[in-house]
């Protein structure tokens, strides 16, 4: 009994000397991405964003049909972060792959207000392809030695939408996270298809992109990623990729510009309605297969992101700031101050005495980044404070303190 109990704990020392060595060969990979403070801090963002009671807060992933068709790529993907200790839940698509079968036995595909209408064949059809590429996806991570849990029923409840006008087309009611919970306790991926489920037990078909939102208002994720061909979300007519839209700061205009229309304005309002009820943390990553790592651990991402940010307001004066609210700000995060080399008096001082125009102050509301510039008279203006607070940082306030920054500024000096 005793050499059982030393041969199982030698065996359970093995696997988990294994387990450590594949974490610390894929860090170092990650490595080459970015740099290893980037890396770092984003590995231990995301570890500690979920909790044993709460596992499957990381990101919610879904990914189209198209991109099903090109499986080994996204699977090596999921198979990186699964050894560094991550689990996403994964949900997917498999419209192309429906009207492909659907064509083949001369069904035309009907679309009213762009769902597909569902009839009883056409349900026959997505509960086979969705089986199918469920099972593909799963088995090309097992091919990599990544654990993986098909979960094609029992998380989404749904009632009819319309029966009279799109069929057998479901509105989800309700969403049950514990199979999800329970496959990342177990150890392995969840992998979801968008098929829901009556209370009296008829299959519903389900819009993925609907179904991707309704599960990541339930687990409230870090982040949820929409994976496309493209990479990305481009501006209609320079053709550049859109790094960053802060909600908050651009959704009113961007909705009014000419080329904001069809299919990429119903994207931007779908964002905006799911991130209007996340925490302000979350965020939506809209990027291609090949480039998951790059927009999870590194700081310039690889795709578009999407998040609600703040309205940024420029002050000019200490009233419209207030002065008590500026004077804790600079002795909370204001390192010069915390270690004696200025005062805070002299820094409000400075402000006060200064004539009209000589300085403005950048802030979110909440004063999440703070950042005075002065402006001496003929020469280059100075950023003299760049104050963030740890949520500024993680919340990415200071990429727009910054991005509002190089807006007014063509030069500017940083001391």
């Amino acid at each position: 009994l005793a050499a059982v109990r030393r041969r199982d704990n030698l065996s359970v020392r093995s696997f988990q000397s294994v387990a450590q060595t594949d974490r610390d060969i894929i860090t170092r990979l990650l490595y080459s991405l970015g740099t290893k403070r980037e890396v770092e801090r984003h590995l231990r963002i995301f570890s500690s964003s979920s909790h044993p009671s709460q596992p499957a807060k990381f990101i919610v992933i879904k990914i189209g049909g198209a991109v099903l068709d090109d499986l080994d790529e996204f699977a090596l993907s999921l198979s990186f972060l699964f050894r560094v200790g991550l689990y996403p839940v994964v949900l997917h698509g498999g419209g192309p792959q429906m009207s492909d079968i659907l064509e083949s036995e001369e069904v035309k595909p009907e679309y009213i207000d762009g769902i597909r209408v569902t009839d009883a064949k056409t349900l026959h059809v997505a509960r086979r392809v969705f089986l199918e590429e469920n099972l593909k996806l799963v088995g090309a991570l097992e091919k990599l030695g990544t654990r993986a849990r098909p979960i094609t029923s029992g998380v989404f409840t749904a009632t009819a939408l319309d029966p009279a006008k799109y069929g057998l087309v479901g509105k989800i009611t309700r969403v049950d996270k514990r199979p999800l919970e329970a496959s990342i306790r177990a150890g392995a991926l969840p992998i979801l298809c968008s098929l829901a489920e009556s209370n009296g037990g008829q299959i519903l078909n389900v819009n993925a992109d609907v179904a991707a939102g309704e599960l990541a208002k339930e687990l409230e994720p870090m982040k949820i990623v929409s994976l496309n061909e493209k990479g990305g979300l481009f501006h209609g007519v320079t053709g550049e990729k859109l790094d960053v839209i802060n909600l908050d700061e651009e959704y009113d205009q961007l909705m009014k510009e000419p080329w904001v229309k069809y299919g990429t304005k119903l994207k931007l309002r779908e964002f905006k309605e799911l991130l209007d009820v996340l925490p302000r943390s979350s965020s939506v990553a809209v990027i291609s297969a090949n480039n998951l790592q790059r927009e999870l651990f590194t700081d310039s991402g690889a795709g578009t992101l999407i998040r609600r940010g703040y309205k940024l307001l420029k002050h000019q004066t200490l009233e419209s700031i207030g002065k008590d609210r500026l004077r804790q700000i600079i002795c909370e995060r204001d390192e010069g101050i915390r270690a004696g080399k200025e005062s805070v008096a002299g820094v409000l001082s400075a402000l006060e005495n200064a004539k009209p125009g000589e300085w403005s102050i950048y802030a979110d509301e909440p004063l999440d980044a703070v950042a005075i510039v002065s402006h001496p008279k003929g020469e280059t203006p100075v950023l003299t404070k760049l104050l963030a607070s740890r949520a500024g940082v993680l919340n990415a306030v200071l990429d727009n303190v910054f991005n509002a920054l190089k807006k007014d500024h063509r030069q500017l000096i940083w001391t």
